[in-house]
Formats: structure tokens, C-alpha cells, sequence
């Protein structure tokens, strides 16, 4: 594989759909959908099933160290062209140093796959070092949350799908940045959805997973921002009668980054669609709620509703309140935001 100055999982998957394979895989970062998927890629396809009993080995961090990748990766293949050696939990392996002797000469008959999750080793290290000029590294970031509602709307595109906003807040709201979580939820709506239908709806998804598509965060917002005093407590009821669905914590968090948001856009000069988006890192939908919600909540009101939410949130951790439960404390804060 030539070498890129980013290595997608795009382009590593497409390499190894082409059948051109490195001699070894590093992949690491604090997102490990993508690690999954690449090395789950390798585990089932590049041996067939007969090939796979001889000359595949999965590993595991925990369970090993470095000397005994090595010894497996130094074995030649018993009945395929390659043999795999997947090590999975590879952040646990502690004697990294060692692989030093191994990339002097690697393997050309073995694929050594490293899944290293949750973090990057230290760049300056030898191995380190050795393995960017022997094989392929790729990282897999953590997604930020305004990057999510983009990310949904791409992997149900590239299962042939279209997805509402409203649908896709839906599950970012409900899942977070979960992108295992978020593409099992779809792949299982993708076998659920009408026969005749290539869109994923909101009735879909309450239908499905079990997320309200009236009683939500993103509908309270809405609330909020539409001074719908009636329907915002409606929603407020509903989240004290349904807490494990709707905790509060999950509630403040989203509220909070609204607010603060909106703290932002009344001070930005420009305050275009495309502007806005770039500057606060949303999807341009978006920026009509920012738009409405700053003719309703001036700098100074949304100033004091940003330390609602803080004394909201210390109050729900026990800080200077005695007896309020949850379902109260978020009925006094939408009275304060509304009056």
C-alpha cells in the first residue's frame, strides 16, 4: 500500500479488498469502531474458512506478550498463502521494545494485525518508529459530538439509505458517540424498515428502538425556544415518569451545549447559515434554532440560563439539595428558562 499522509479506514479497507496486504497493521485511537472494522475485515476475509483453522491465530493482550507474537508471527503458513495473527487488546501488552527485532525482518507470509484501543502509544519510541516505515498505522480519533448527526446521515448513505434530521438527532441523542452502538441501531432498522422505503423516519425509530419521538431532548429544545410552556412541562413529566430512558444528567448535558452555543452566536459577527455552522461545529440545519432561540433568549437571559443548568447539576449531585428528586429539579429549571 502506498504511503498517505492520512491513512483512512477508507483506504485501508479498500486495499484490502484489492487484495494488497502490509506486513503488519497497527491500529490504534480512542475510537474503536473503525479498529474493529478493519480488523474484523482481515479475520473474515482474507482466509477462507478451511484456511482459517491452520493459520489464523487471534491473541490477546491481556493474555500474552510480545515474544509470543513474535514466535507466532515468525511461523509459516500451513496451507494458505499468508498466515493471520490478530492480537487483540494490544494495549495491555506491556514489553513493546521487543517488537524492535521483529520489524528488522518481517514476516512476508504473515499479516500481523495490532488492535491497540482507547489510546496511541508514545511516538518517540524505536518501535514506534519502525512500524510507521514497515507497515500501515492508522488512527482512529475519537468523533466529536457535533460530528455525529453527519456521521449517521453517511452510514445510512452507504447502505443505500437516507436518514431525517430529526431521526438522526434521535439516535445521537439516545446513543452518543457510541459508533458501534449507533451503526448496530441502524443496521437493525435497515432489516425492519418497510420493504418499499429507503428513508429512516422518526416513526421508525420510536417504533423500533423505543425512542419517543415526542418526548426527547430535541423536542423540549424546541419547546424552549417556542416558549410551548404546555409542552415543555408535558416533556418534563414524561422524563420523571421514564427516568433510565431520559436521565437528567444526558438532559443538562444537551441543554448545556445549546445554551452555550447560543452564548456564542449572539457575540459572532457574521451570522450566515454557513458562518454559524462553521463557527459553533453544527450541521447547518441547525442554525435556525440558534436564529429563533437568540430572539427569544437575549446574551444576558441565556447568561443566567447557562448557570441554571451548572446549579441544576450540582443540585442533582446532592449539593445544597435535601429532598428534590429529579423530575422536580428539571421542572424548576424549565420555569426559570421560560420566565
Amino acid at each position: 500500500m502506498a504511503k498517505q499522509a492520512v491513512i483512512t479506514a477508507e483506504s485501508v479497507l479498500s486495499e484490502l479488498k484489492s487484495k494488497v496486504y502490509a506486513p503488519v497493521y497497527f491500529l490504534m485511537g480512542e475510537e474503536p469502531y473503525y479498529i474493529d472494522v478493519i480488523s474484523d475485515y482481515i479475520q473474515n476475509n482474507v482466509l477462507d474458512e478451511m484456511e482459517r483453522e491452520f493459520d489464523q491465530t487471534v491473541l490477546y493482550g491481556k493474555e500474552t506478550d510480545m515474544r509470543t507474537v513474535i514466535n507466532a508471527a515468525k511461523r509459516y503458513p500451513m496451507t494458505a498463502q499468508y498466515q493471520v495473527v490478530i492480537v487483540k487488546e494490544a494495549q495491555l501488552i506491556k514489553d513493546w521494545d521487543n517488537l524492535v527485532f521483529y520489524l528488522q525482518q518481517p514476516s512476508k507470509s504473515t499479516i500481523l494485525v495490532f488492535c491497540y484501543k482507547y489510546g496511541v502509544p508514545d511516538g518517540r519510541k524505536k518501535w514506534f518508529t519502525m512500524l510507521k516505515a514497515t507497515g500501515i498505522v492508522f488512527e482512529s480519533p475519537r468523533i466529536r459530538d457535533y460530528e455525529i448527526n453527519a456521521w449517521i446521515s453517511r452510514y445510512a448513505k452507504s447502505k443505500g439509505l437516507a436518514i431525517d434530521e430529526k431521526a438522526s438527532f434521535m439516535l445521537a441523542e439516545y446513543l452518543g458517540t457510541d459508533l458501534s452502538k449507533i451503526a448496530n441501531e441502524l443496521d437493525k432498522l435497515m432489516i425492519t424498515k418497510p420493504a418499499d422505503s429507503v428513508r429512516i423516519t422518526p416513526d421508525l425509530i420510536e417504533k423500533n428502538i423505543g425512542i419517543s419521538k415526542d418526548y426527547n431532548v430535541f423536542e423540549l429544545q424546541a419547546a424552549l425556544i417556542n416558549r410551548d410552556v404546555l409542552k415543555a412541562n408535558r416533556i418534563v413529566l414524561y422524563f420523571a415518569e421514564n427516568k433510565k430512558a431520559n436521565p437528567l444528567v444526558m438532559v443538562l448535558s444537551q441543554l448545556f451545549n445549546f445554551f452555550s452555543n447560543l452564548m456564542l452566536f449572539h457575540y459572532l459577527p457574521d451570522k450566515s447559515q454557513m458562518a454559524v455552522a462553521s463557527e459553533l461545529k453544527i450541521n447547518p440545519y441547525f442554525v435556525k434554532d440558534y436564529q429563533k432561540a437568540a430572539q427569544v433568549f437575549n446574551a444576558w437571559k441565556t447568561m443566567f440560563i447557562i448557570s441554571y443548568i451548572r446549579e441544576t447539576d450540582a443540585r442533582s449531585k446532592g449539593i445544597d439539595n435535601v429532598s428534590a428528586d429529579e423530575g422536580d429539579l428539571l421542572k424548576e429549571l424549565v420555569f426559570k428558562i421560560l420566565h
